[in-house]
């Protein structure tokens, strides 16, 4: 494999490349891409400590209100704690495709609930299925306890079924508008009556909310249950393309290229093994092909970790990652809707490409953020946060330059262009880079990943 094709495989598969990667030019594409695969194959779940979830009664909470407010009050501050445990997961990750994997699983499967535990539980269970089976994944998805929060699962009965999983299972998750009918949804919210769970999160299967009566769904009658339903819905292969449009705009292209998509579903279509799924798309050669390299608008997430990535950096209050994720746009374990992000163009705005330009510079340079440079901010969050904090970002942090100097020292300061930024270098850039010294590596990739072409992967 050549250096840009390591290079955009590792920003699709993970957050970068760099010279001391394992996977050195000389390996074939098969090899690199199954050593990716397994690196992966173990999996290593966050865990936070509940203890303080031992031994309570869910019924003491309404009896003693102190209680209720101790536990309220540790579960807040367990959730920022499960938000910084995803981040530091994700840039110091040995498994770093099950980790994109989850990431991107995560804005599928959407799904938001303030409940630590319960998001916890929920979060490993799209890290323990993310290069697993489709099949499996969506059933397990379908009985966790945040999700039936999020989608009112718990109110749906045999007595008064509640549509809204349905919907969403269909819309959303398996086939994409247009693919059934409102009564399919109605008859489907059937099936999935009697699902609950328990105060730690476990699955409660409740018989007697259950409607065992027959349902007519996508065209069969029978005595559906809620496997039963995700059953029929994989049995076309409208939700294999539907799976194989979203991974393809996620980890090809945004723009979609329908002869490559329908030779996924070929693949994905056949046992809905998403490793399998993957690795056709990892070694297919439409892959490499210029029009998908730095094709992507990098995602808040993907822009910060990048960036720790290359550099790595010690972030000494973890606050300030969640304060970054709210001013870029994108906090994890907390999406906008069910829908989650939108994802590409939507990333960037008059505000948003600003702050992106300068916090390379603010992280690993102690530079300033002056409100002049802006204008007006739409956020009522970064305009308060600007305020607060008298223009400036006061984050502090420790980038370790001895570990990049180590990591780039085969790549001359001259050719870090060509590792730092994908794709192509406008000419205005380009006429720009030579203006810059290069008698600093360390200055010189800041400068880098300060150009409107590193927003780019």
């Amino acid at each position: 494999m050549t250096q840009k094709e390591l290079q955009h495989l590792y920003w699709r598969t993970g957050f970068g490349w760099h010279p001391t990667k394992k996977n050195g030019f000389s390996r074939d594409r098969k090899q690199v891409v199954n050593s990716l695969f397994e690196d992966s194959q173990s999996i290593t779940p966050i865990e936070l400590d509940f203890s303080y979830l031992e031994g309570v009664d869910p019924n003491d909470l309404k009896k003693f209100p102190s209680l209720a407010k101790e536990i309220q009050e540790k579960s807040q501050k367990r959730i920022l704690e499960l938000n910084y445990a995803w981040v530091k997961r994700l840039i110091f990750t040995n498994e770093l495709l099950r980790e994109r994997m989850t990431l991107f699983w995560a804005n599928h499967f959407v799904c938001r609930d303030r409940h630590p535990l319960h998001m916890q539980k929920y979060n490993n269970t799209l890290r323990y299925y993310a290069l697993g089976d489709f099949r499996e994944f969506t059933k397990a998805i379908s009985k966790e306890a945040a999700m039936l929060k999020y989608l009112n699962g718990k109110q749906n009965r045999k007595r008064k079924p509640n549509e809204n999983f349905a919907r969403e299972l269909m819309e959303l998750f398996t086939l994409g508008e247009g693919h059934y009918t409102e009564n399919d949804i109605k008859e489907s919210a059937r099936a999935f009556t009697g699902y609950n769970h328990n105060f730690l999160g476990e699955f409660r299967f409740w018989e007697s909310q259950h409607d065992y009566g027959f349902k007519t769904f996508l065209g069969k009658t029978a005595r559906f249950d809620g496997d039963d339903i995700i059953d029929e819905i994989l049995s076309n292969k409208q939700c294999a393309r539907f799976i194989c449009g979203k991974v393809y705009s996620y980890f090809v292209n945004p723009k979609p290229n329908k002869t490559h998509i329908e030779a996924m579903a070929n693949v994905f279509f056949k046992d809905y093994n998403i490793e399998n799924l993957m690795h056709f798309v990892f070694t297919s050669d439409w892959f490499y092909t210029e029009e998908n390299i730095g094709s992507k608008i990098k995602s808040p997430i993907e822009f910060l970790v990048g960036i720790a990535n290359t550099v790595p950096v010690k972030f000494e209050r973890d606050k300030d990652l969640l304060v970054i994720q709210r001013l870029l746009g994108q906090m994890l374990l907390d999406p906008p809707n069910v829908a989650g992000w939108k994802g590409d163009k939507a990333w960037i705005d008059a505000n948003t490409i600003m702050i992106r330009l300068k916090l390379p510079s603010v992280l690993l340079n102690n530079a300033l953020i002056s409100l002049k440079e802006y204008g007006d901010f739409n956020d009522k969050f970064r305009e308060e946060y600007f305020k607060r904090s008298k223009d400036k970002l006061p984050f502090k942090t420790l980038p370790d330059w001895d570990a990049f100097l180590k990591n780039f020292k085969t790549i001359e300061t001259k050719n870090l262009s060509e590792v730092i930024i994908q794709g192509q270098i406008n000419k205005g850039t380009a006429e720009y880079l030579k203006t810059l010294s290069k008698a600093s590596k360390r200055d010189y990739c800041i400068q880098l990943m300060s150009l409107p072409e590193y927003q780019m992967c």
